[in-house]
């Protein structure tokens, strides 16, 4: 048995996932009984391998020799017997945060191509349809709610909970609205404050799907969660999440525990394949003894867990939750989720802004290598394979989900696995565009936000990727500008004051108090460029 330990929490709990490392000697609690570990072995056979070799083959070859490169090849065959059909469509998506849901506006949100709206309704039951007007295409996300009814802003259809149309102000007294005039409804969950969307159009919700992390209904346990819109798509985004190895060079030093001395070779251990995904342990070589599970779910599910024993004999647990949904090409939207049952005594006087405006800069420090990712891979039309040097020693999550996207991917509209790929069909479109001259040109940039960003929304910004997105980050920024803006006017009062005084000493006192409320107000807009502005590194700064 291992010796009880106390445990640090870092002071950011969005690196979390790749920092265990900082925590002293845990006990790792293994998966319950019947959980499925052991090879299960993968149905493959008959895939179409796509491809070409790099010039430099026989040096790699000589590399993978020599253990330092992943194989190209393999876990094909051992994989063989997780058989079974994918469909993309028979699976529950994370929409949003329950608690981020407005109770006076409709949402646009995306699940691959398919374009949804989501809404309370009078009662603030949670609905959704195809953001789609059946009687000229409209979105109804840019229309209102009316009495809990979703209202087109184009002709005035209202609809109810269920997708029915239930009025039509053009209709003449006495008619009938058409029965076929309904939006298409979808079922929705809130389960665990997350809101989950069953996309099948033929077959019921299957609830047994339905995700359910179990240390997120232990006594005790807290978490911070956040949304976060990004500029690349979703598999891109679950491979950066799953790797522990470029935490300490990218993000060197950003929460005072990720440090690049840190870079080392890490172990990994799978211990469980199925058809729906895989789990195992990693932890870095240099400290054994710290095992992380990691597990990875279909379609869009990572958690990262960390269970120890306390100094006092009490098990703890730290868990990293990463629901990612895939937004269309090159989008995807994030749900972070960091749960603990022990609570730093400095996330009590942290303000919850800080914490939301550190996890984007995490974000921002990688989205210029997983944009160009995304470029590239749609540029070279090759699997992944042909592409990347895995290491053992770093990429091992890496290829297993590439190789899971291998047997999942003739159920996804388009993927690029380890050794099979399928192209988006249809080219990417800009699905909000801002009005006037601009858009034309907006149109020709939509995956990197365009022009005219203070009208349409541009995933590369701050606001648009968190703030939008969150109600105490814009609770915050409404509050700091009103004070910013009333400091400003104190601070100017009391300058024109101090001019109009008749003594020295009053003079004195106004220019004090100007200078105070002017420092004050800078320090308000200080905070507001923290909330909305993005990271940029110091060797990119112009």
């Amino acid at each position: 048995m291992t010796t009880p330990t106390t445990a640090r929490l870092p002071f950011s709990p969005l690196l979390l996932l790749l920092r265990v490392s900082s925590t002293p000697s845990p006990r790792i609690r293994t998966p319950a009984a019947g959980a499925g570990h052991g090879a299960v072995r993968w149905a493959g056979g008959g895939r179409r391998r796509i491809g070409r070799r790099r010039a430099a083959v026989v040096e790699e070859a000589g590399a993978q020799e020599d253990g330092v490169l992943l194989p190209k090849e393999g876990d094909e065959a051992s994989a063989a017997a997780a058989g079974g059909r994918y469909d993309w469509r028979e699976e529950w998506y994370p929409l949003y945060l329950a608690k981020e849901v407005p109770h006076d506006a409709a949402l646009p949100l995306t699940v691959f191509d398919r374009q949804l709206v989501l809404y309370r309704d009078a009662d603030g039951v949670l609905r959704c349809h195809e953001d789609r007007c059946p009687h000229r295409l409209a979105k109804l996300s840019e229309g209102q709610l009316v009495d809990g009814k979703l209202e087109c802003l184009y002709h005035g259809w209202q609809f109810d909970g269920q997708g029915k149309c239930i009025k039509i102000p053009q209709l003449p007294d006495g008619a009938k609205i058409p029965r076929n005039a309904c939006a298409r409804n979808y079922e929705v969950r809130d389960s665990q404050g997350v809101v989950w969307v069953w996309m099948s159009e033929t077959n019921p919700p299957e609830e047994r799907k339905l995700p359910w992390f179990e240390p997120y209904a232990r006594p005790g346990f807290t978490d911070l969660s956040t949304v976060h819109e990004l500029p690349y798509d979703h598999s891109i985004l679950l491979e950066n999440l799953m790797d522990p190895a470029h935490v300490p060079i990218s993000h060197d030093r950003t929460d005072w525990t990720a440090k690049r001395e840190d870079a080392q070779p890490l172990f990994f251990e799978v211990t469980e394949r199925t058809a729906r995904g895989f789990a195992g342990y990693w932890g870095r070589q240099r400290t054994p003894q710290l095992r992380n599970l990691l597990r990875f779910e279909a379609p869009c599910v990572l958690t990262n867990t960390l269970e120890f024993v306390d100094k006092n004999g009490k098990e703890q647990c730290f868990s990293a939750q990463f629901l990612c949904r895939p937004a269309g090409q090159g989008k995807s939207m994030l749900l972070v989720r960091f749960g603990n049952t022990v609570r730093s005594p400095l996330l009590k006087v942290i303000p919850a802004w800080y914490l939301h405006q550190n996890a984007c800069k995490v974000f921002e420090q990688d989205m210029g290598f997983l944009s160009s990712q995304n470029e590239v891979l749609l540029r070279e039309k090759v699997p992944t394979k042909e592409l990347y040097l895995n290491l053992r020693s770093s990429d091992t999550w890496v290829a297993e989900y590439r190789k899971w996207m291998d047997r999942a991917g003739h159920g996804m509209p388009y993927y690029f696995g380890h050794s099979t790929l399928s192209t988006p069909p249809v080219p990417a479109v800009v699905e909000q565009a801002p009005a006037g001259a601009v858009a034309g040109i907006s149109a020709s940039f939509p995956a990197k936000g365009g022009v005219g960003s203070m009208h349409a929304p541009n995933p590369t910004n701050r606001y648009f990727r968190h703030v939008v997105h969150c109600k105490g980050c814009r609770a915050t920024v409404n509050k700091y500008t009103s004070l910013k803006n009333a400091f400003a006017v104190l601070a100017a009062a009391a300058v024109a004051a101090a001019v109009l005084a008749a003594t020295r000493q009053w003079k004195a006192v106004l220019l004090a108090s100007a200078a105070v409320l002017a420092a004050a107000s800078y320090a308000c807009s200080s905070v507001l460029s923290l909330i909305t502005t993005n990271f940029i590194r110091t060797h990119r700064r112009l």
